[in-house]
């Protein structure tokens, strides 16, 4: 848990020197468990979010805003109410909990001095925003916790607000040596989690920090260290605590090849053989390492009834799928039943009816038995080996073009998840929606109008100059490949997989080899082998690109065209 509680007194100290004394002047609601706040203080203004998301809690400065909805939800009315125009005249946290404390002064109706207080809670699924009166009674809370939901503590208006216990967990800012023994080092569990389960605030990854920075290994049971152990793990912690008494903070992220793995408020020696890269404000850590998870999980969660939809028609189509092949295996023996009629007329004259007969089959020159029903002559026999022929031919010239039909359906799905998999934002979603509404996997409600597109292809600039596009769906790859490029246009596409179609506007020059890759780069890494060490794409003119006739959106042939095995990239830094 890198949102640990040194973090969060690191965002208590920034937040105090920039936000203490400051005015509310604007407060939003852009999604049902986050809070936008609009600070001015000293002439300069600062956006504050918070989220109680429960897969992605966070709160921290930011440059960027948001929309909101047309019609603010009550939570958010209810703050305007008491808290438009306030001054915030404390900021703390108590212990070293998880916890922000936003005292808040403000007039009421009558003119008088009021006080409230915003507490912002960041503890995983049990994260919420409480609001609550000067003598800490709960107004409302942006996630109401009835009996139901937790025997430990209800958080509904007009009950007292207290922090729930952790099972004897310490306040680290004031536990001594003696505090810090009794409670460590009684514990038959390994050393780092009987610090960390000890006090509060204090996450797996400090625990471990703790332990090198003592020369003790993490994994030994604290109960088994002698005295100059234990004395010497407290000296490493009482270190730590003190930087964080006197602000000493260090903001960074952890970096393994490119890709951040860790932030924390101080500097973290286990993981010292690997980058570090550090920040003058916590806000900009949690802004670089969490801004695209938080958009992706987002995402996620409002496309989850868009990827059921998908999920389950994909499934039905596989089933039908398999079904429809079992049966097109089992018409492989209708030539089989048209030889047996054909030998039995032929030799009906010269056949005795018996349970079977052996003729001359003269396709093959070899001798072949013939089971016989002897209720039945020869020739009726032979009529009903024709009649189970042609059932059969009927059953497999219909099968044929089903299973053709299920599988385009697949792969039409199929791309549909993918397309999911690239959106980054509600506007992506509306378009696959509609996609998913033309072809009858949603039906539209009778009261809903068609939602406005406004989501447009990906703009990238290669190394070279040349402009690439990568649709994000199907209607934006037919736009891209057929009313966008032009015949001289380059074409790149994911072999035999779903992904976005990759246009280069050459501007009739030559392409470099290195625009070639960095567009097949971006064509893997916006297809369905995104995660694959390599991906063959398929590459050519936009002239060689034909659509079949009643072809899905996004289907294209070709017959003419080069192909590589390429690194999925997004090229993030080559975006326009």
């Amino acid at each position: 848990m890198a949102f640990d509680g040194i973090v969060i007194s690191n965002l208590v100290s920034e937040f105090n020197s920039l936000l203490l004394n400051g005015r509310l002047y604007k407060i939003a609601q852009p999604e049902g468990d986050e809070l936008l706040l609009t600070i001015k203080n000293d002439k300069s203004q600062y956006r504050l979010l918070i989220s109680a998301n429960p897969s992605l809690p966070l709160i921290y400065l930011t440059d960027t805003n948001k929309p909101s909805p047309l019609t603010a939800p009550n939570f958010c009315m209810l703050l305007r109410k008491h808290l438009n125009n306030g001054r915030i005249i404390s900021i703390s946290q108590p212990g070293l909990e998880r916890i922000i404390d936003f005292e808040i002064e403000h007039l009421n109706e009558m003119g008088d001095i009021c006080r409230k207080h915003l507490i912002v809670e960041i503890m995983g699924k049990h994260s919420n925003i409480i609001f609550c009166d000067s003598d800490m009674k709960i107004l409302d809370s942006i996630k109401r916790v009835s009996a139901a939901v937790s025997s430990i503590r209800e958080v509904l208006p007009g009950r007292d607000y207290f922090i729930p216990s952790q099972k004897g967990a310490l306040n680290p800012l004031t536990a001594d040596f003696e505090a810090f023994k009794n409670n460590v080092f009684s514990k038959a569990t390994d050393l780092k989690k009987a610090i960390y389960t000890s006090f509060t605030g204090i996450s797996p990854i400090i625990a471990e920090e703790i332990c090198q920075n003592a020369g003790i290994d993490s994994l030994l049971p604290a109960n088994t260290l002698n005295e100059n152990e234990h004395l010497h793990i407290y000296n490493m912690f009482s270190m730590l605590i003190s930087d964080i008494k006197s602000l000493a903070y260090t903001p960074n992220i952890v970096y393994d090849n490119d890709i951040p793995k860790d932030f924390s408020a101080l500097k973290l020696n286990v993981y010292s053989d690997l980058d570090t890269k550090h920040f003058t404000s916590i806000s900009e850590v949690i802004n670089a390492y969490y801004i695209t998870k938080s958009v992706v999980t987002r995402i996620r969660q409002k496309s989850f009834d868009l990827r059921k939809i998908v999920s389950n028609a994909l499934e039905r189509n596989y089933k039908k799928l398999d079904l429809q092949q079992k049966q097109l295996a089992d018409t492989n023996k209708r030539d089989k039943y048209r030889i047996y009629g054909e030998l039995l007329n032929t030799y009906m004259h010269s056949l005795t009816l018996a349970k079977e007969v052996n003729v001359l089959n003269y396709y093959t020159n070899e001798e072949i038995s013939i089971p016989l029903d002897e209720t039945l002559s020869i020739k009726e026999n032979a009529q009903k080996y024709f009649e189970k022929y042609n059932k059969l031919k009927r059953t497999f010239e219909a099968l044929s073009v089903q299973t053709v039909e299920t599988n385009e359906e697949i792969r039409h799905l199929e791309s549909i998840n993918t397309a999911l998999d690239i959106a980054l934002s509600e506007e992506d979603l509306v378009e696959l929606k509609e996609e998913l509404i033309l072809y009858g996997y949603i039906k539209r409600k009778s009261d809903s109008k068609k939602q406005k597109i406004t989501s447009k292809p990906f703009h990238y600039i290669s190394s070279d100059g040349f402009h690439m596009y990568v649709g994000k769906n199907n209607f934006q790859n037919d736009y891209l490949t057929f009313d966008f490029a032009t015949e001289n246009d380059w074409w790149f596409h994911a072999k035999a997989q779903p992904g976005s179609h990759v246009i280069v506007k050459t501007e009739n020059k030559e392409l470099p080899d290195s625009t070639f890759e960095e567009a097949a780069a971006l064509a893997a890494y916006y297809s369905k082998g995104r995660d694959q060490e390599k991906v063959e794409i398929d590459y050519t003119q936009k002239k060689n690109i034909k659509k079949p006739n009643q072809a899905k959106p996004g289907f294209v042939v070709y017959y003419t065209n080069y192909s590589m095995n390429i690194k999925p990239d997004s090229y993030e830094e080559l975006k326009a």
